[in-house]
């Protein structure tokens, strides 16, 4: 990451905690709901995965909207990349030794080694980010729970063996980091500038965020059927709210909105 000039935090309307929580309980709570349910109902309630991985990804992206919002230029992409980095590592580690505990034990492993990379981002590259420490613990968590949800929502399970099987092996763990890295990433990218605010960077990580939801439904659908056509309509259904919320917001937020029409013809232009 490099450093991208002055700034300062963002702040908002939703206080941060608020996020946290709503990123922590709601993608812990929806991994194992689809664990659960999965197996006491059937195969198409995988979908709560990705309602966990949304949770995870809009969480994460206020996280770089924070920590970004100082000034990281390149950085900003960049930090995406980093949260699902560290996503792995602490996922496949916490899957492979916890057990039905896997998510959480990923989950704690996840904050301990943000914790330790905003250490040395700030004691030893001297970035001087007062809330890098905070900002590199959620994001490293954020990236987690999306990986978690986002391989449950695939095959219907968290438990390392079918994870390893199913997600690792196949390939399909490369679709989730880059399509939850770009949902994680993209949203404080795509709104940065003076008039970011934060209402219209969260609704893009939502509409993100659906997007990887119905990547998964996908795969879900190569790996199991038809039980997978659930995840990819109720992650079109989001899609739609999310991407109509973000579209008020940009024509609030923009000082004119006009439409250009049709590029003139060769013709026309002689």
């Amino acid at each position: 990451m490099s450093a991208g000039g002055a700034g300062g935090e963002a702040h908002g309307g939703i206080p941060q905690n608020n996020i946290i929580a709503f990123g922590v309980v709601g993608g812990i709570i929806g991994i194992y709901a689809a664990y659960f349910l999965v197996g006491m109902v059937g195969q198409y309630m995988s979908f709560l995965g990705g309602l966990a991985a949304i949770c995870g990804i809009v969480w994460g992206a206020a996280a770089v909207r924070r920590v970004a919002s100082y000034g990281l230029g390149t950085g900003v992409p960049s930090i995406g990349m980093l949260a699902l980095g560290m996503g792995v590592v602490a996922s496949t580690f916490g899957l492979a030794v916890g057990g039905i505990a896997g998510p959480i034990v990923a989950v704690i492993s996840a904050a301990i080694i943000g914790l330790i990379v905003g250490v040395l981002a700030n004691k030893v590259l001297n970035m001087g980010i007062p809330i890098m420490e905070q900002s590199m613990t959620e994001i490293a968590t954020a990236g987690t729970i999306t990986i978690i949800g986002l391989s449950t929502a695939m095959i219907g399970t968290f438990m390392f063996d079918e994870v390893l099987i199913g997600v690792i092996s196949t390939g399909y763990i490369a679709v989730i980091f880059i399509a939850g890295g770009l949902a994680i990433l993209h949203p404080f990218n795509a709104n940065l500038g003076p008039d970011e605010t934060q209402d219209r960077t969260l609704a893009t990580g939502f509409e993100k965020g659906a997007i990887a939801m119905i990547i998964a439904g996908i795969v879900a659908t190569v790996n199991e059927g038809a039980s997978g056509t659930l995840t990819i309509l109720i992650g079109l259904a989001i899609w739609y709210i999310a991407f109509a919320g973000f579209y008020k917001r940009v024509k609030r937020d923009a000082f004119l909105v006009t439409g250009s029409g049709l590029l003139p013809s060769k013709e026309e232009l002689e």
